[in-house]
């Protein structure tokens, strides 16, 4: 520690360990960018093995010296006393697993575990024990599950919940959260879709107000950055919980939403001239460059040209096969390779655009700052694309987001991943400064893991699978709620939880369901599949008839070809053979009623 800190302070050490010295209780941590630490376990500190959601504390404070063998990664959180050039002393340790190479969320089944205790924390809140009646959904949910006094449905957090309700029935084939995915898309079809038959289009209300018995309808956004526009994004998160739905159902009134609604996207958001996705439109002429939009008139950012793969196209094409979805996407992704990269000026991407693709550099609160998740989600993405249609350009930009982003978006000291920085540095600065503060919010985490596990799990690499496995090892140790249930919205850098403001709720404009049960089902996939190799059960419940050919496509994401074949199917619990395996697909039976459908897919290699 530097000489200048003459102040105590409390503080999380992470990293691997080098030595321990058992006579002189000193522990020797050297952090994932290569510095050394000493450690001070003098004090008798608590050590405990990371827990999932719903498990009890596992204790490990009787065996500390036999599990601090070299190489170990954990977390260390303790005093540091400004004494004698600085010393440190341990309060709390936690292990990642019971040997130095284990990783406890690297279990087949902890995804699903904690998918499960995700879906039963929202479906309680929302719901209790009564009835899923959406009349009774609420925005905001406090940090124990109670509803505030709010009273406004947004439709992109119901969007949200049911995303994470289809999610957590594919992992788990459980009835009850499927009738929460469905009665939620029916919901939001009855009272926040509006179809345009002259335009041909669907849209999609920012949320209703409701007062008893009666709602008043919010046609345009309420949050401060979109207020009395049509965004981009709350049009297409409008489509992520019904999509992901439709994988399970293949409910055809979806899929003529989700096609009415691209309609809208390329009738009235895109530009025929210069390519790409205007963010927002006026509320009375859907027109991207009517002066009611301020400085969001003609504008282009990362959510309206890339948030359509993740949070519903992928999930369309899984579903239907489509050529035109997957030309969409690669749209999408040739407009992010040729234009968000901006790397003579800055290691971040740039995210905010003028009409003519210039840089806009003053918007709002972003102005020329970067979102690190962002960065990470276009790495994310990008490979999942490049396992549909490969390409040079999409590959090594997902690799070199990937080499950049640790030394510049990440907490070397304490594990983690940063919120919002500057993306240019001043003067003589030497480290790139934070817009507003170092907290860690739980989405960013998220883009972080999964961003690493697909490139390791495709491309391969020591490095990204440490950084995966870090990512992991703090999002599992800190942003789980083992008192009230969930994850929390925020850390401060240490990990200690966030809880003031909007940040200590459950649910709000900002979170819902969405981030934390794709997680759980991607992680799942990627470190199952891609990485480990262990088979994994996944559940659909089709009605025939809606399918072209009674086909249903079972493939979990955008893997590489061959990667994974089908081993075995059932069909109302009996086994069923008619599937292809290699092509992913089942030909369901010849009947008028829905099926029960688990498919068990294995991995063709294990890497």
């Amino acid at each position: 520690m530097a000489d200048a800190v003459s102040f105590s302070f409390s503080d999380t050490i992470a990293g691997y360990v080098v030595r321990f010295d058992s006579g002189t209780r000193l522990l020797r941590l050297k952090t994932s960018d290569g510095r050394e630490f000493d450690v001070s376990l003098a004090g008798d500190p608590s050590a405990e093995l990371v827990r999932n959601l719903d498990e009890p504390y596992i204790d490990a404070s009787g065996h500390i010296d036999e599990m601090l063998s070299p190489g170990r990664f954990l977390f260390v959180y303790g005093v540091h006393y400004p004494e004698h050039g600085g010393r440190f002393d341990a309060k709390r340790l936690v292990f990642l697993g019971r040997g130095a190479e284990d990783y406890r969320f690297e279990e087949g089944s902890w995804w699903i575990k904690q998918i499960e205790s995700l879906a039963d924390f929202y479906k309680r809140a929302q719901f209790g024990d009564g009835p899923v009646d959406f009349t009774e959904y609420r925005t905001e949910i406090r940090l124990g599950g109670d509803k505030t006094a709010s009273h406004v449905q947004e439709t992109d957090t119901i969007s949200r919940l049911v995303y994470g309700m289809a999610s957590a029935y594919l992992l788990t084939g459980k009835d009850e959260y499927l009738e929460v995915a469905e009665r939620g898309t029916e919901y939001l079809r009855k009272h926040m879709r509006v179809v345009d038959g002259e335009e041909d289009v669907v849209f999609w209300y920012h949320g209703i107000s409701v007062d008893g018995d009666s709602e008043r309808k919010l046609f345009t956004s309420e949050f401060s950055d979109d207020y009395d526009a049509i965004p981009m994004y709350e049009q297409i998160y409008a489509l992520a919980g019904p999509i992901q739905t439709y994988r399970v159902t293949g409910d055809v009134r979806i899929k003529n939403d989700a096609d009415a609604t691209i309609r809208l996207f390329d009738k009235f958001f895109f530009d025929p001239e210069q390519g790409g996705y205007y963010s927002h439109i006026d509320p009375i002429l859907f027109s991207a460059d009517h002066e009611s939009l301020g400085e969001n008139a003609e504008r282009k950012n990362w959510n309206s040209v890339g948030d359509h793969a993740p949070a519903y196209l992928i999930n369309l094409y899984l579903a239907t096969g489509d050529q035109k979805y997957a030309d969409f996407l690669e749209y999408t992704f040739d407009t992010i390779a040729d234009k968000f990269p901006d790397y003579k000026n800055s290691p971040f991407v740039q995210e905010r655009f003028n009409r003519d693709w210039s840089h806009d550099k003053a918007h709002s609160w972003q102005q020329d700052r970067a979102v690190v998740g962002h960065n990470l989600k276009i790495a994310w993405n990008l490979m999942r694309m490049n396992s549909l249609k490969a390409k040079p350009a999409y590959e090594e930009l997902a690799r070199k987001i990937g080499e950049i982003m640790p030394a510049v978006g990440s907490d070397v000291q304490r594990g983690g991943w940063y919120d919002v920085v500057e993306r240019v540095k001043q003067g003589d600065q030497e480290t790139y400064r934070f817009a507003w503060h170092d907290r860690k919010a739980w989405w960013q985490q998220e883009q972080a893991i999964l961003a690493y596990l697909i490139l390791n799990g495709t491309v391969g690499g020591d490095a990204n699978l440490r950084e995966a496995r870090q990512a992991q090892a703090f999002y599992n140790t800190f942003f789980l709620d083992h008192d009230e249930g969930a994850v929390y919205f925020n850390v401060l850098a240490s990990g200690t939880p966030y809880l003031l403001g909007t940040e200590r709720l459950k649910g709000s404009h900002s979170m819902s369901m969405y981030h934390s049960a794709e997680l759980c089902y991607l992680a799942a996939v990627y470190n199952n599949l891609l990485i480990n190799g262990r088979e994994m059960d996944f559940h659909f419940q089709p009605d025939p008839t809606g399918l072209p050919d009674r086909i249903l496509r079972v493939s979990p994401d955008l893997l590489p070809a061959g990667s994974v074949r089908i081993a075995s199917v059932e069909i109302d619990e009996k086994p069923y053979t008619d599937f292809d395996a290699e092509a992913l697909t089942v030909r369901l039976p010849d009947v008028q009623s829905r099926v029960k459908v688990k498919v068990r897919l294995r991995p063709t290699a294990k890497k």
